[in-house]
């Protein structure tokens, strides 16, 4: 049950955007900047950021949202699962495996960073905008996460209901063109 109200059976931050347009637009573009604009890193490597920053907050629907997004985007949609299996982060390479170790320690807190862990994502090839790209979506990814578990917005439970999401946000993005 929400905290707030917010529309009956709409999730998370689609929620919070129809109650609250004032600050949807912003956040939304916030979005779209991070996740979309220009990065070394695809976009299918920045939503399988967010999903796996999402999971370490335990953020039901931003990791479901962007689980169903990085699926929809990777070459590889079952990557996003093997991260999550037995292989652990190792399955997506020795420099998205560094890139997710640093996107960890920003979600425990923007000091958890330390050098060696800079370090190994740079020895793995990761550039100077990699990096800056990896802790900037972990960041915002923390935002979000907060801001949709601190207002208790719903969040289905079943994964199939994010397929859809998935595709529009894969297909769109964050701002409607």
């Amino acid at each position: 049950m929400s905290h707030i109200s917010l529309p009956e059976q709409v999730p998370g931050l689609i929620a919070l955007a129809q109650q609250y347009p004032d600050t949807a637009g912003p956040l939304f573009m916030l979005a779209e900047a991070v996740l979309r604009g220009p990065s070394p890193l695809t976009a299918g490597e920045r939503e399988l950021i967010a999903s796996y920053v999402s999971e370490r907050n335990e953020s039901l629907f931003c990791t479901e949202s962007h689980r169903a997004t990085a699926r929809f985007l990777l070459p590889d949609p079952g990557l996003i699962d093997r991260i999550g299996g037995p292989e652990g982060t190792q399955a997506a390479g020795e420099k998205l495996a560094a890139l997710l170790a640093i996107a960890d320690a920003v979600a425990q807190g923007g000091t958890c960073v330390t050098p060696a862990l800079m370090d190994r994502a740079r020895q793995a090839g990761a550039d100077e905008r990699t990096l800056h790209d990896t802790v900037l979506t972990a960041a915002i990814m923390c935002m979000y996460n907060r801001y949709v578990d601190g207002l208790g917005a719903w969040a289905p439970e079943d994964p199939n209901h994010y397929t859809a999401i998935g595709e529009s946000l894969g297909s769109v993005g964050y701002t409607p063109r």
